[in-house]
């Protein structure tokens, strides 16, 4: 036996509607005919099924009151967290990423929704399609969507053009201040975390070495 209900409700008119059918073995059993407020059946095996729920009032009551107040108060919560949720906008947060000055560009947009979002890029002010890779529409933990999209110029091409990463999102263009980017005089990551194992180094030699300087001193107090 199989079962589906389905409330209908018209946010305009207020109209309320139910479809509620039951089927056996995959074919049409009972259905109710909702404004007539009788269950019918299409084929002469369900008759005798559809005339002892249309004798019995409470059945059909409850069936009715079920689809027409219980299902559709719950749709209409639903409805209503549905808009609220969909209604919301988030713009992007934009960043231009790069590791090296050899490196590909990305331009990072994060932290938007709805997920509806076009990432360009411009060279001396005009569209520039060459050599760019967009990447997927990634969901974040939070509800909002995350895309990238890679560039790849030389070093020299970089420098002596003029390259911008364009994002639009819900009629909004992302302007090249609300952007944040790598600054050019950053050192690079691999330099930094040399640097700074470096200098542990020098301070773990620098505590031997006085640990070794003590214990030769301390001997030395006892010859």
């Amino acid at each position: 036996i199989q079962c589906v209900s389905l409330p209908k409700w018209d946010d305009q008119t207020g109209e309320k509607n139910g479809f509620d059918q039951f089927g056996y073995d995959g074919e049409d059993f009972v259905s109710l005919d909702w404004k007539e407020g009788r269950f019918i059946s299409p084929v002469q095996q369900g008759l005798p099924t559809v005339q002892k729920w249309n004798d019995e009032s409470g059945f059909l009551g409850s069936d009715k009151n079920y689809l027409g107040t219980l299902c559709i108060e719950s749709l209409q919560k639903y409805v209503q967290y549905r808009k609220s949720s969909l209604q919301k906008t988030v713009s992007p947060q934009v960043s231009l990423l790069q590791k090296s000055p050899s490196s590909p560009v990305t331009c990072h947009a994060t932290g938007f929704f709805p997920s509806g979002v076009t990432i360009s890029w411009e060279k001396n002010g005009q569209e520039h399609h060459e050599d760019v890779d967009l990447g997927e529409l990634l969901p974040n933990e939070d509800g909002t969507f995350q895309r990238t999209s890679t560039i790849r110029v030389t070093p020299e091409e970089w420098k002596n053009n003029k390259f911008s990463c364009v994002v639009e999102h819900q009629g909004k263009t992302k302007t090249e201040n609300e952007i944040r980017t790598n600054p050019e005089d950053s050192v690079p990551i691999g330099i930094i975390v040399g640097a700074l194992a470096a200098v542990v180094l020098l301070v773990i030699i620098g505590v031997a070495g006085y640990m070794v300087y003590q214990k030769k001193k301390g001997k030395d107090k006892f010859l």
